[in-house]
């Protein structure tokens, strides 16, 4: 006798789930075609909800699962995203992959996170390869290092691919912040000041947006006929930034230092403090970034503010346009920054300008 009710339900005890359960099986316990399963597994209209509910718990009594990878075949594209990493620990790739995880989702798809532990172009090809294997549409390349600009790595050629943080915008789509605008605005507001020059506390040598902002600190120096002083080099952290505070520290001429990150002028602070120089009183002090945490630094730090969300948000607008239209066009698309003045800069020895 069959105990099945006309919507095609087990009555009593409930069918057990079955590994490798199929459409068929799907459609067997619903009371429905699998032309019905199949539509309902891939969002299409035309199923009335009594319905949809119907096949959805048929599904997870037999723990069936779509095929998500034959969809994908049908479709022409994977929803799926990859995103390659050279590192995880600075602040801005974090903000950056958060947002182009955000923005993705928003767009429906899915992001495949590969950090790569060597910048080499064996590692490079190897990542790509592998992200080919994990089957996505498109690739978003952080690239904070020099390595696009100096052509020390190649991205491989038919892979639609938008690269963040990099100085080749005349071979990918590139996003990044107005770096060197950035670093202007940090020395122009302690030039205005009334601070003779502004020292500055750089990133790492092979980062791009360090000497982004370190050209772009000398550069507006040198056009308000300021003597540029010797530059000091750290490595993001906040020790970095001690060490370098405790040199700074010695220099009775230093009144004003642009740190390159929030990170490093958080060390700043502190070495300048241990050797009884006030900020601002003695030192004006200004970061870059704009950390959750900067405004309550002793004192809140004025910083520059990067809108790392928009920068992730271009970065996924940028690879989906490439997926649905084939873009093959290059350039750099630059997000602006802005300052956000707090406690730890203040008037200069010559006093503000008129």
């Amino acid at each position: 006798m069959d105990t099945r009710p006309a919507g095609g339900r087990t009555r009593g005890r409930a069918a057990r789930p079955r590994q490798g359960a199929s459409m068929a099986d799907v459609a067997q316990l619903a009371g429905v075609s699998s032309q019905t399963v199949s539509r309902v597994s891939n969002g299409f209209p035309g199923v009335t909800e009594e319905t949809r509910q119907q096949v959805m718990a048929a599904m997870r009594e037999l723990g069936y699962r779509p095929n998500s990878a034959a969809r994908a075949l049908k479709r022409g594209e994977f929803r799926t995203l990859g995103v390659i990493t050279f590192s995880l620990s600075t602040h801005g790739n974090i903000r950056t992959l958060e947002a182009i995880a955000t923005s993705a989702a928003r767009h429906g798809y899915a992001v495949t996170l590969l950090p790569v532990a060597v910048p080499t172009q064996d590692e490079v090809n190897g990542a790509f390869s592998r992200l080919g294997e994990l089957a996505v549409d498109a690739v978003i390349v952080i690239m904070e290092i020099h390595l696009l600009d100096a052509a020390t790595v190649s991205l491989p050629p038919g892979v639609q691919v938008v690269v963040a943080d990099s100085d080749a915008g005349d071979r990918y789509t590139v996003v990044d912040t107005d770096q060197a605008g950035g670093a202007r605005d940090a020395v122009r507001h302690l030039l205005d000041l009334g601070h003779h020059t502004v020292w500055h506390l750089a990133g790492p040598e092979d980062s791009f947006a360090a000497q982004r902002r370190a050209n772009a600190w000398h550069a507006a120096l040198t056009e308000a006929g300021a003597t540029p002083p010797p530059l000091v080099r750290g490595d993001w952290s906040a020790e970095s930034g001690y060490r370098a505070g405790l040199h700074l520290a010695d220099h009775p001429d230093c009144t004003a230092v642009f740190a390159a990150n929030d990170q490093m002028a958080l060390g700043l602070l502190r070495a300048l403090h241990e050797r009884g120089r006030r900020v601002p009183d003695d030192v004006s002090v200004i970061g870059f970034d704009d950390l959750p945490e900067s405004a309550s630094f002793l004192p809140p730090l004025t910083t520059i503010h990067q809108d790392f969300a928009e920068v992730g948000r271009l970065c996924v607008e940028g690879v989906i346009t490439k997926i649905r239209h084939g873009d093959t066009t290059h350039g750099t698309t630059l997000v602006p920054t802005r300052l956000v003045l707090r406690e730890s800069t203040g008037a200069g020895p010559a006093g503000p300008r008129p």
